[in-house]
């Protein structure tokens, strides 16, 4: 027989069609859980992981696998980055938490055919998760090497047009540094046939990162993906559209405090300066780049190359060819 703890996914996990000797629903601290079944026997418990109070504290989850055998638990996770991030799961397997899941087909597989180690090794990193370091010469005002820059491109109003703005980066990056563009959990880059721009999973940022470690600058679009914590520069895009804003006040009328504070660029922006002045005034923002629909057919955009030296790579500054007497450098 076999116990659920629920909550958020209650209805769900209802769907399982097990044999059940007790379910409760709710919020619950671990305490709470180890007085209710320390001592109750059961086959598998089944956890909605938002049933724990605290769950997105690792060490919530460390106090969980001391006090339960977790080869009997299968936790359900939820949708936020943070439980989907490489470093959380990571966590867990080290704790010798290796029955999770995201979908009630997992779950149903892991009743009967519970995981060891070997099954979740490939997500387990044994060196643990550093965020690259940043050297002083990273945003280069010198003529030296820089170190590493990991900047993350993210959409925040729907396809806002990261992917192309992405490659148009890179083209321009490229005539003074070496630069890698990769895209995480999507394959938008086939359709600009440039076999130097990759694709790679959540779980293998981190491998990629690895072998990638002689670029100066790696531009990543982000898409859905949890490698945040990897980048030292997020980007975040906004199409300033009427609909388009509208669409995304409707489905989070707090998210301009939540970019509070964040680099927002206005892409695909036909507004003037007063129209951005507007924009800041209404939305309590600051926008940092306001940039217009761009010929992707191009590889040299004045505009592209201010946005560059706006974040810092003066040899975009350097190299751009701006002025009447261009001709002669």
């Amino acid at each position: 027989m076999n116990v659920i703890v629920s909550n958020k996914y209650q209805s769900l996990l209802a769907s399982l069609n097990i044999d059940v000797i007790k379910s409760i629903n709710g919020e619950f601290s671990v305490e709470e859980l180890i007085d209710q079944f320390q001592s109750f026997y059961f086959n598998k418990m089944i956890i909605d992981i938002t049933a724990i109070k605290g769950y997105e504290d690792i060490k919530v989850m460390q106090n969980l696998s001391l006090n339960f055998d977790m080869s009997k638990v299968i936790l359900l996770l939820d949708d936020s980055e943070k439980v989907n991030s490489p470093v959380y799961i990571s966590q867990l397997i080290s704790m010798g938490i290796y029955n999770f899941a995201s979908d009630i087909n997992t779950i149903r597989y892991l009743i009967d055919n519970p995981n060891q180690y070997k099954d979740v090794a490939n997500y387990h990193n044994l060196n643990g998760f550093k965020k690259p370091t940043l050297n002083d010469n990273s945003v280069d005002n010198t003529r030296g090497k820089i170190g590493q820059k990991i900047i993350g491109f993210k959409n925040v109003t729907e396809h806002a047009g990261a992917t192309t703005l992405i490659y148009l980066l890179k083209q321009h990056l490229e005539k003074a540094y070496n630069v890698k563009a990769v895209e995480i959990d999507k394959n938008d880059f086939i359709y600009f046939n440039d076999n130097t721009l990759e694709s790679v999973s959540s779980l293998g940022f981190n491998d990629f990162l690895s072998n990638n470690t002689s670029y100066d600058v790696i531009l990543v679009d982000l898409n859905d993906g949890n490698v945040l914590e990897y980048c030292h520069d997020v980007i975040y895009l906004i199409e300033p559209g009427l609909i388009k804003l509208n669409k995304l006040i409707r489905e989070d009328n707090t998210i301009f405090t939540k970019l509070t504070d964040k680099k927002i660029v206005l892409n695909r922006s036909v507004l003037d300066a007063k129209d951005v002045s507007d924009f800041e005034k209404e939305s309590g923002s600051k926008v940092f780049f306001n940039m217009p629909y761009l010929d992707d057919k191009l590889d040299d955009q004045m505009i592209v190359n201010a946005f560059l030296t706006a974040l810092g790579f003066s040899r975009i500054e350097e190299n751009s060819g701006s002025g009447i007497f261009s001709i002669f450098k």
